[in-house]
């Protein structure tokens, strides 16, 4: 019996010892996850509140260092390297520090980004990029303090950094073009209609060669399906753009009649308000 209470007893102060309170952080964490042209970029920060505090010039200071975020160092990563104010970045996770004063913030990527808040020994050697960051007062207040990637493009975003009546903006550009060209490239020496299509609609959308455009289209519809609407839709488009008027118009009506037929009444009404454009109607 005694031996049975030791072993009780035993197995009770374990189960304390191990067992952890759970309660809600006062800077809860997030991760968001964005793609932009063909670059994947991923944040984690924690996400400090204003509960009624003077944030900038107080809280945060300005013209020192700051974690911008609360916690573990505020974290972004880029799948390919991108380019800030006519610089590159490699690709890479990067902590986030700003400089906030009330003009402009001085954002630096450092390349340590295993602490937690600023570093104890600040390394300039390890800031692979320092960039200044435009600043608009908000004719309102976020409570929260949060980070966006905002204003979303084929080749270009911008970070925007948001908390009390404070935003701080800064543009990345990504390698769109060169990845997706190289792409096609690739694509083209055993290309199927999907590629076709693809290819097509990338030439078209990003004002290039609307005639290799009108050539893959047509090939596109040539090993495909005839009777795709959604590539006779684009095969008006670029007819319409060559200023091939007569095809523009018998495609999108074919694009009309196969939409009608499936049920998608999206890609009724665009070819209806193009056929209106162009007079058919």
């Amino acid at each position: 019996m005694k031996k049975l209470f030791l072993f009780l007893c035993t197995a009770g102060i374990m189960s304390a010892t191990q067992a952890q309170v759970q309660a809600p952080q006062p800077s809860p964490f997030t991760k968001i996850e964005q793609k932009v042209g063909l670059t994947d970029v991923s944040l984690e920060y924690s996400r400090p509140g204003m509960r009624d505090r003077e944030i900038f010039g107080n809280l945060v200071p300005y013209g020192k260092v700051w974690r911008t975020g609360a916690n573990e160092n505020t974290k972004i990563t880029f799948s390919d390297n991108v380019t800030i104010q006519g610089e590159e970045l490699k690709a890479g996770t990067y902590a986030i520090y700003t400089i906030p004063k009330e003009d402009q913030w001085e954002v630096m990527f450092y390349s340590d980004a295993n602490n937690w808040g600023n570093p104890a020994e600040w390394d300039k050697d390890k800031v692979a990029l320092k960039a200044m960051a435009e600043v608009v007062e908000l004719p309102f207040e976020m409570e929260t303090f949060t980070i966006m990637i905002d204003d979303l493009k084929n080749d270009s975003a911008t970070l925007n950094f948001v908390w009390a009546n404070t935003v701080a903006s800064l543009s990345f550009k990504v390698p769109t073009e060169e990845k997706t060209m190289a792409s096609i490239e690739k694509t083209m020496n055993g290309p199927g209609a999907n590629d076709y299509f693809a290819a097509a609609t990338y030439y078209h959308d990003s004002n290039k060669d609307l005639e290799q455009a009108y050539k893959w289209i047509n090939k596109s519809l040539e090993l495909g399906n005839p009777d795709a609407f959604w590539i006779l839709r684009k095969k008006s488009l670029i007819a319409a753009d060559l200023g091939k008027k007569e095809e523009a118009i018998a495609a999108a009506k074919k694009s009309l009649a196969e939409a009608e037929k499936a049920g998608n009444q999206d890609y009724v009404k665009m070819n209806k308000d193009s056929l209106k454009e162009w007079g058919a109607m």
